[in-house]
């Protein structure tokens, strides 16, 4: 969802309604990626809150390397150290 949301950032040219439809149709092909993978996380054990915060933790990956990337945006220290919280979070879900 990071590029459908946050690709037209750079394209402040284009008009609103225009934007909001073609990141729709890049939802659409993220949507058509996550959900297989929910349903076989869930068929192989994992459960949803195990699902959803791995979710957020491959999200703020991909977030930091387009925000930096595409989006010319500086990343601060902070970012590292809150990223690492998130890790803690996967940590303790999946501790047995």
């Amino acid at each position: 969802m990071t590029i459908a949301w946050y690709w037209h950032l750079n394209h402040k040219e284009l008009s609103l309604w225009k934007a909001i439809l073609i990141s729709w149709g890049i939802a659409f092909f993220e949507y058509c990626l996550t959900v297989p993978a929910n349903r076989w996380g869930s068929i192989n054990g994992f459960s949803a809150f195990q699902l959803k915060i791995t979710q957020e933790v491959v999200t703020l990956i991909v977030f930091s390397f387009f925000a930096v990337l595409y989006l010319k945006e500086p990343f601060h220290w902070k970012y590292l150290l809150a990223f690492g919280f998130l890790l803690a979070a996967v940590y303790i879900v999946f501790k047995k």
